[in-house]
């Protein structure tokens, strides 16, 4: 799904308003059922009060219209306030104004932000300022925005929270009028999937409001969202008369003596997720736990203090990190593989904190390979940054520069791909936020690079597969933690499911 700037959602209402056609009218009216439908859904108690707070732009419009639309639906308990905080209104707004009166729904006007000291309501519907604010709060809307977060009511925002920029860099403690839940319009807003948006947005539902889908789908953007339909088709059924040999076989630089765990679950993650072979270069007092945890993994043994013997032409691909720490023989075995192996490989955790301190070597990893960064070690690798939007467009200027792909991990993990394109992954949960969940990751996309997917295929399909067994282990059964062996297991069947 393209993911579009404010600019651009705006453009596409217009093309809508002219190509459907449909008057911009009743395109709020559209939106503002298409909200009101999820709304009583979930809040089905017809006697709670509401307040909606509305602007005098289009967000404000929606606003009127949901008020409206909810007292024909039999919320008969609600209060609108307008924030006339300036002369200006929009045609929709003074319109939805009119209809309200209509409809005999009682109002008041707030002048100043001050005026709002009393609420009394359950709910408060934020209908006060949408998706086209480009500086940050002040005076009076600020004013408004503090006394409503200080209420600690349960707030539900109409596509975007008042104060909060929908892309470009958030300010830091920005005025947002913090939300339970925001009903958004269409697609979410690509702030949405930034940590940035976490303290004002707990929940997000988006709700399609026929917006023209041939437009957005070919308006030019950098961002998209990888959706399930997207890892159905990338992903390949094994087919009859295939062998082991027809999988790959992937091999996995990883783990010391005190950290064998990392290369236990990168190798099994590989193994599960259906490289043909597995191999583990490994040290040797690692040899007992591997072979009784993982018989179906290859062990080759290295010594710290000398670089094993690969035949580099026997591997599809290698994935090297998880668990080797900084020593010498991490930064041995990336010079070894720079110089001996040309096909894409997979790079992650300790090896890429040893490419933080020897940054040359990026230039010289095989083109089409993969790093695996998560914040930290994005900013170790290229430069600090004060906010994530940064960490985007370095990311996509990185990855063309360096002919690779970033895998920057995040509840949205990004791929950034080397013709500056940014893919927001859907899946995952918070329940894997546990130690070694990245070793699996490591060893999902390595083991996809093997299958001979393309590099690209295996970051969005290996990101999304991961997400999704978590997904399916946490969500159904609501449990707090998800361990990575459990993924790890369920990485078959989530796969057998997505090809079903």
């Amino acid at each position: 799904m393209p993911l579009l700037v404010s600019k651009q959602i705006r453009e596409a209402d217009a093309y809508t308003i002219a190509h459907e056609p449909i008057s911009s009218i009743n395109l709020m009216e559209r939106a503002s059922k298409a909200f009101v439908g999820w709304f009583i859904n979930h809040f089905q108690d017809k006697k709670q009060t509401i307040a909606v707070y509305c602007g005098t732009g289009n967000n404000g419009g929606d606003g009127l219209a949901i008020a409206r639309i909810l007292c024909d639906h039999g919320y008969c308990n609600i209060d609108v306030k307008i924030c006339r905080f300036s002369d200006k209104a929009s045609d929709d707004f003074n319109e939805n104004l009119k209809r309200l009166k209509t409809a005999k729904i009682a109002f008041q006007t707030l002048k100043n932000g001050s005026e709002s000291s009393e609420e009394t309501a359950d709910v408060i519907i934020d209908a006060i300022l949408g998706s086209g604010l480009n500086k940050p709060l002040a005076g009076d809307y600020k004013i408004l925005v503090e006394h409503l977060n200080s209420l600690q009511k349960t707030v539900v925002a109409v596509d975007v929270p008042t104060g909060l920029f929908t892309d470009g860099e958030i300010p830091k403690n920005a005025a947002v009028l913090k939300a339970d839940l925001v009903i958004t319009f269409q697609q979410p807003k690509i702030n949405f999937l930034l940590p940035e948006s976490g303290p004002y947005i707990n929940y997000c539902e988006v709700v399609k409001i026929g917006l023209n889908e041939v437009f957005i789908n070919t308006d030019d953007t950098p961002y998209f969202l990888v959706e399930e339909r997207d890892a159905h088709q990338l992903l390949k059924p094994r087919k009859r008369f295939s062998n082991k040999g027809t999988y790959g076989h992937a091999l996995i630089l990883a783990g010391k003596d005190e950290t064998m765990g990392a290369a236990l679950l990168a190798s099994s993650a590989c193994a599960h997720a259906g490289a043909g072979l597995t191999t583990a270069c490994i040290p040797p007092g690692g040899l007992v736990a591997l072979n009784s945890s993982m018989p179906e993994v290859m062990a080759l043994l290295r010594d710290e203090n000398k670089l094993p013997d690969i035949k580099w032409d026997k591997f599809s691909t290698i994935g090297i990190g998880p668990g080797l720490g900084k020593e010498p023989g991490t930064l041995k075995l990336l010079k070894a593989i720079c110089k001996n192996y040309n096909k894409p490989v997979v790079v992650d955790a300790d090896a890429l904190n040893v490419l933080a301190e020897n940054k040359s070597l990026l230039k010289k990893l095989p083109a089409g390979s993969i790093i695996t960064p998560h914040m930290k070690e994005f900013d170790r690798l290229f430069g600090e940054h004060t906010n994530w939007w940064q960490r985007l467009q370095t990311a996509k200027a990185k990855a063309k520069e360096l002919h690779i792909y970033i895998i920057l991990k995040n509840d949205y993990t990004i791929t950034a791909t080397p013709d500056e394109r940014l893919y927001f992954n859907s899946t995952g949960n918070p329940a894997m936020a546990s130690g070694g969940m990245g070793d699996v990751l490591t060893g999902v996309i390595t083991s996809l690079l093997a299958q001979q997917y393309s590099a690209q295929d295996a970051c969005l399909l290996g990101v999304y597969i991961h997400g999704k067994a978590g997904d399916e282990l946490a969500l159904p059964n609501r449990l707090n933690v998800v361990l990575p062996t459990k993924v790890i297991a369920q990485l078959p069947v989530t796969m057998a499911k997505l090809k079903a």
